[in-house]
């Protein structure tokens, strides 16, 4: 149960993340609905009765035979009924006017009781259906009442024209049938999200994204997803995370040592510097390094902002953009923030600068790290379910045939429902020895000791001579 409750919330996290498909095969879906209903309008059904005598003479009998709703009478009245003498009278007054092969089609009779057939009839419209049973009604009680048949002269009467045709109204036709459509697009957009999702296998839980690479989660935070110039603008200016996602940069920040983090309190350390390593294909990446220099610029740490050269020039034109027009005088930009675009392959720190951080762009199918400034650490910056773990391997080799070692991951707009941490474990090899330790067990000022009690083996921190190894350590 627990491992199809776990697929059940991995699938609705991927229908989530493809929520856009979906709804786009669901609006088209609705299209072709409506469109079916305007071009297969719905189908009326006229029905009128005729009312038959009660007995009728019994062939070579002078008796009377009373027929019922099954009987061959009955039967026989109804295949009269839709015959084509019947039928062809009946032409000029259908309508619209139609074939004989056509009204044909479109009436159907039956006995409903001892004396009484039911003759319908379809239309496009309430009139057409009406029209055209009421014309075979009276056409079928004509043709008996004319004495050409075998068993003479039968003296019908229409009981009940048709008034009130039966049947889907157009308004309500056009609903269901977009109903039905948007229903089947819903349906192949989720089978489709699936089936996409099972061909390139995103990542989407931090457990899953630190351990395809073996790099732990460094911190989680929503990010903004600018698309024009103006809007990295806004970015730069008016970001301010909340309380948790500040904890989490400040606690990412001091877990890489880079310096200055507590420089609002006065501590003015040496100048370091953080790459930002993500793919063109995760725009929603691209937005935690200047995330990140914003929010440390607002502690009060002077930060540079660099945009670094990128594979493809347009994953990051609309940020280079920003970053390379000088704000005016009236932005709201801290006044620790500088930013910069990296192009000439030449770049100095800015004078007084703190911290560095550099954004990089790759291509997500082949990854080239180009060569830009130096960075002290280097992080890697993912969003929930847009990357395989094959895009980040080919993303972390390059990183590290540049000289770049990923220290850690940025995961942006993680999913709600991940209760998982990205923090990999670290593996403890546990041994029973048998014996008490020796000399050879005592290396590098650490002593190692076996509890027979407990199993549990534990080292103490020694000096440069080693106690009697006979001595047993006790907890």
């Amino acid at each position: 149960m627990s491992e199809q409750a776990l697929d059940l919330r991995r699938s609705t996290r991927i229908l989530r993340r493809r929520k856009i498909l979906i709804g786009v095969l669901i609006a088209l879906g609705l299209l072709a609905g409506a469109g079916y209903a305007r071009l297969r309008p719905p189908i009326l059904t006229g029905t009128a009765l005729v009312v038959l005598p009660a007995a009728v003479p019994a062939q070579n009998s002078s008796t009377l035979a009373t027929p019922g709703p099954d009987d061959d009478y009955m039967a026989t009245q109804a295949v009269i009924a839709t015959s084509d003498p019947v039928l062809s009278r009946a032409l000029p007054d259908v309508s619209p006017a139609m074939s004989l092969a056509t009204l044909r089609t479109k009436v159907q009779a039956k006995g409903v009781t001892d004396s009484i057939l039911s003759i319908s009839a379809t239309g496009l419209t309430a009139a057409q259906a009406e029209a055209t049973v009421n014309a075979v009604a009276y056409s079928y009680m004509a043709y008996v009442g004319s004495g050409q048949l075998p068993g003479g002269r039968v003296q019908a009467s229409v009981f009940q024209p048709a008034t009130n045709a039966t049947g889907m109204t157009p308004t309500k036709h056009l609903i269901v049938s977009g109903l039905i459509g948007g229903i089947a697009g819903a349906l192949i957009g989720i089978i489709l999200a699936l089936a996409i999702n099972r061909a390139g296998r995103r990542l989407t839980d931090r457990d899953e994204i630190a351990a395809s690479v073996g790099i732990p989660v460094l911190a989680s935070i929503p990010v903004a997803h600018p698309t024009t110039a103006a809007g990295w603008t806004r970015l730069l200016e008016n970001y301010e995370p909340g309380a948790v996602p500040a904890l989490r940069l400040r606690q990412a920040l001091d877990e890489l040592g880079l310096a200055g983090v507590n420089a609002g309190n006065g501590s003015r350390g040496a100048s370091s510097s953080l790459a930002v390593l993500s793919l063109s294909s995760d725009p929603g990446a691209m937005a935690l390094g200047p995330q990140l220099a914003v929010f440390a610029a607002s502690l009060g740490i002077p930060t540079t902002l660099v945009i670094g050269p990128d594979q493809e020039t347009s994953a990051t034109a609309a940020l280079r953009t920003a970053c390379s027009v000088p704000p005016p005088a009236s932005s709201k930009r801290p006044d620790q923030l500088r930013v910069t675009v990296f192009d000439s392959g030449n770049f100095y720190r800015q004078p007084g600068g703190m911290l560095t951080v550099l954004v990089i762009v790759v291509d997500g199918r082949d990854p080239i790290v180009a060569d830009a400034m130096r960075t002290t650490s280097t992080v890697l910056g993912v969003s929930a379910g847009a990357a395989t773990a094959e895009q980040l391997a080919r993303a972390v080799t390059s990183a590290a045939a540049s000289g770049r070692e990923v220290a850690g991951i940025l995961v942006a707009d993680p999913e709600p429902t991940d209760r998982t941490s990205g923090r990999i474990p670290r593996v403890i090899r546990a041994s029973t020895p048998q014996t008490a330790p020796t000399l050879d067990e005592y290396s590098n000022g650490n002593r190692k000791a076996y509890d027979p009690e407990n199993t549990v083996i534990f080292t103490a921190m020694i000096g440069d001579n080693p106690p009697d190894p006979s001595t047993e350590i006790r907890r």
